[in-house]
C-alpha cells in the first residue's frame, strides 16, 4: 500500500475554512487595536511591533529548518499572529532586546518546544508576556503616557489605572483615608481616567490595554466572519462580573482598563488552547474571569488576566475530557467547527 494514513486526534470536522485564512482574519481584527497603539504612542510602538514579529518568524524558521528540518510554517501566519498578540502585551518603551528575548521564549518554548501550531498547551504570547513580567518587572511596569497624533512619544511615564486603583485600595486600607484628589491642599495624587478616555484608549498601559473601543470593533468582525464564537468572552465578563459584585468594584472600569478585553477576544479564545465544546467554553471563560479579577482586587499583581487565560489553557484538557458531549448525542452540535 503506497499511501500512509495518518490519524490526528479528535474532532475529524470538514471545514473550507484554513489555518492561513483564520490567522488573516484575526490579524485584520487587530488593525484597529494597532492603529490605536501607533496613535497613542508613536514611533516606539511601531519599531516594538516590528521586532516582536520580525523575532517570531525569525524564530519559527530557524527551528523548524535547522532543529526540525521540516518544511517552514511561517506561511500560515500564525508566528505573525504571536508576534503582534507579544507586542501589543508589551509596553511600547521596553527594551528591543528584551522583546527579542520575549519572542524566543513565546516561539521557542510555549510554541515550538511542544511541537509547533496545534500542539501547544499554552498561549504562546501570553507565555512571553510572563516571562518578561517575571524577569524584568521594573522595564514591564513602566508605562509610556499616551501622546496622542502618531508622533514621537515625549518619554512620560506613569501608573495604569488599575495601578492607581491598588494604589488608592491599600492607601485607604492602611491609612483609613480616602486618596486625595486634585484641587486639594494634601499632596498630589493621579487621577483616574474618565470612561471616554478608558474607551478610547487616551490613557497609559500597555500598548494593547489602550482602545477598548478598538477591540470592541475587531471583536464585532471576528463574529460576523465566525471566526470566534461569543461565549468565552462573555463568560470572562461574567466571571469577572461576579467578583467586582462581591469587592464593590465598578465593572466598568474593569471592562476599560488593563488587558481584560485584549485577552478575553484575542487570546482566551486561541483555538488550540481553549475547549470544544460550549459547556466547556463557558466553564473555562467564567473562571478566568473569576481568577483575574481576584489577582487583580487581592492579589500582588495589579494586573491577573495574563496568569488568568494561562491557568485555565493547563484546564482546557480536563474541560475537554469531562464536558464532552454524549457519543451520537444531539449535543455533538456543540463541539466547535
Amino acid at each position: 500500500m503506497s499511501q500512509t494514513l495518518v490519524f490526528s486526534p479528535s474532532p475529524h470536522l470538514h471545514t473550507s475554512r484554513t489555518t492561513g485564512g483564520a490567522m488573516r482574519h484575526v490579524l485584520i481584527a487587530l488593525i484597529p487595536a494597532i492603529a490605536c497603539a501607533l496613535y497613542y504612542f508613536g514611533l516606539p510602538a511601531l519599531t516594538v511591533l516590528l521586532v516582536s514579529v520580525a523575532s517570531c518568524v525569525a524564530i519559527e524558521w530557524a527551528i523548524t529548518r535547522f532543529m526540525l528540518r521540516r518544511p517552514s510554517t511561517v506561511a500560515d501566519g500564525s508566528a505573525v499572529l504571536t508576534g503582534v498578540l507579544l507586542a501589543l502585551n508589551l509596553p511600547s518603551c521596553l527594551p528591543l532586546w528584551m522583546v527579542v528575548a520575549g519572542a524566543a521564549v513565546a516561539i521557542g518554548i510555549a510554541k515550538m518546544a511542544f511541537g509547533g501550531l496545534g500542539c501547544n498547551i499554552f498561549n504562546p504570547a501570553l507565555v512571553g508576556r510572563v516571562f518578561l513580567l517575571i524577569s524584568f518587572p521594573v522595564a514591564m511596569t513602566t508605562w509610556p503616557l499616551p501622546s496622542p497624533g502618531f508622533g514621537d512619544a515625549d518619554g512620560a511615564t506613569g501608573a495604569t489605572i488599575l495601578s492607581i486603583s491598588k494604589y488608592a485600595a491599600s492607601h485607604e486600607a492602611n491609612t483609613g483615608a480616602s486618596m486625595p484628589v486634585l484641587g486639594q491642599e494634601a499632596p498630589p495624587a493621579p487621577v483616574l481616567p474618565d470612561n471616554t478616555d478608558m474607551l478610547l484608549g487616551n490613557m497609559g498601559g500597555s500598548m494593547g490595554e489602550t482602545g477598548a473601543a478598538a477591540i470592541i470593533l475587531g471583536f464585532v468582525y471576528l463574529l460576523a466572519m465566525r471566526i470566534i464564537k461569543w461565549d468565552i468572552p462573555v463568560a470572562i465578563v461574567a466571571g469577572m462580573a461576579f467578583i467586582d459584585l462581591i469587592a464593590g468594584y465598578p465593572l466598568v472600569t474593569d471592562l476599560l482598563s488593563g488587558g481584560l478585553l485584549l485577552g478575553a477576544v484575542f487570546m482566551a479564545t486561541d483555538y488550540v488552547t481553549s475547549p470544544m465544546t460550549r459547556k466547556g467554553m463557558w466553564v473555562y471563560g467564567v473562571f478566568i474571569g473569576i481568577i483575574a479579577a481576584s489577582i487583580r482586587r487581592w492579589g500582588a499583581y495589579p494586573e491577573g488576566v495574563s496568569f488568568a487565560i494561562l491557568i485555565m489553557n493547563g484546564a482546557t484538557p480536563l474541560l475537554n475530557r469531562y464536558l464532552r458531549p454524549s457519543r451520537f448525542s444531539p449535543a455533538r452540535k456543540e463541539v466547535r467547527a
